[in-house]
C-alpha cells in the first residue's frame, strides 16, 4: 500500500468529486505526492508539523495503473508520484488523524 497525507477538507472535497485532482503543492509539481509506508513519517514530520485537520488515505497502488511512477526525491530516495487524479476507488481506507497529537505521531500510530 502507498499513502497520501492530505487535509480532511480536500478529501471530502475528492470524496465529492469521484477523485483527488492534487493539492496545492501537487498541482505546483504536476503530480500527486504519495508516499511509501517507511516514508510516511518522515513526510508528516517534514510538511505537516504543527497541521491539524488532516486524513491518512491508505492506496492501492494496483489501482493506480501506468500513471503511478516511483521517483527519486529526497536525497535521491524513490518515492510514489501519480501523474493524473486519484480515483476515490484506489482509496481502501481513509482515516482521519486526531487534532490534539502531532500528525507524525499519529501517523505512526496508525501504521504500525
Amino acid at each position: 500500500m502507498i499513502y497520501k497525507l492530505l487535509p480532511t477538507i480536500e478529501w471530502d472535497d475528492a470524496r465529492a468529486a469521484g477523485h483527488l485532482s492534487g493539492t496545492a503543492v501537487d498541482h505546483q509539481d504536476g503530480f500527486i505526492h504519495l508516499s511509501g509506508h517507511d516514508q510516511l513519517v518522515g513526510t508528516a514530520q517534514r510538511h505537516f508539523a504543527g497541521a491539524t485537520g488532516l486524513t491518512l488515505l491508505t492506496v492501492d497502488p494496483a489501482r493506480l495503473g501506468e500513471r503511478l511512477r516511483w521517483e527519486p526525491s529526497r536525497g535521491g530516495e524513490l518515492f510514489p508520484h501519480l501523474y493524473g487524479p486519484l480515483p476515490v476507488a484506489a482509496v481502501v481506507e481513509a482515516r482521519a488523524l486526531p487534532a490534539d497529537v502531532p500528525a507524525a505521531d499519529a501517523v505512526a500510530a496508525l501504521i504500525g
